[in-house]
């Protein structure tokens, strides 16, 4: 608990200061980032609940939609970035989840088909295979339209 700071500087995009660190009494060094805390809207649940917008929660679910996938965590974590942004640029005190989810999609859609389809499947909750087939003819008919 005890430990000085050694070396501070900004990030790239002047949101996140790093400090290095060290403890006083063991002399371990050690990294911490501090980031501006914004006021983020309340996230309305499926079920009527209410909880806090978690970056975590997002980043999460692009970590694992992501996984085996030629995306580095840097692109992921620009992507949590642009998507904590949007929302944090709204207005309004609360937003739906599936309004999250949908930004979410979009944004995965235009960074890995794959990893896209990955988070569409359990965010979508599809009942059955013809939904998840509809959903990915519905992705290569956007695919097919782009080349011509």
């Amino acid at each position: 608990m005890d430990n000085k700071v050694i070396d501070s500087r900004l990030s790239k995009d002047g949101l996140v200061i790093r400090r290095r660190r060290e403890c006083i009494d063991c002399g371990r060094r050690f990294t911490t980032y501090e980031r501006v805390e914004e006021m983020l809207p309340m996230v309305i649940k499926r079920d009527g609940r209410r909880e806090q917008f978690e970056r975590n929660k997002i980043l999460s679910g692009i970590i694992k939609a992501c996984e085996k996938r030629p995306i580095s965590i840097t692109v992921i974590e620009k992507t949590v970035d642009a998507i904590e942004a949007r929302f944090t640029d709204v207005p309004e005190r609360e937003v739906k989840s599936t309004d999250v989810g949908e930004v979410v999609m979009n944004h995965l859609q235009g960074l890995d088909e794959v990893a896209y389809v990955r988070f569409a499947s359990v965010y979508r909750s599809f009942k059955d295979i013809n939904e998840f087939m509809s959903e990915l003819k519905e992705i290569l008919d956007q695919k097919g339209g782009k080349r011509k």
